[in-house]
């Protein structure tokens, strides 16, 4: 084996121990994301159930700015 070889062969063991890391770092926080989008969605509904009219204040006034926003672009 060449020197070229010798140092191929070294970065791809170098890849696949960073890959194996970053696989074992990262291997439950999808279900956590994907838990904790749930639960924000599901308190988004309890509020909006629970208080209809602050909920449709909110959102005329969050879309009567949005529509400033884009109309003067």
């Amino acid at each position: 084996m060449d020197s070229i070889d010798i140092a191929a062969d070294f970065a791809h063991q170098a890849i696949d121990k960073i890959a194996a890391i970053a696989k074992q770092a990262f291997s439950g926080k999808g279900q956590r994301l994907n838990d904790a989008e749930r639960q924000v969605i599901s308190d988004c509904r309890h509020y909006v159930y629970d208080n209809p009219m602050t909920s449709t204040a909110i959102a005329v006034t969050a879309g009567f700015f949005l529509s400033r926003l884009l109309i003067n672009r």
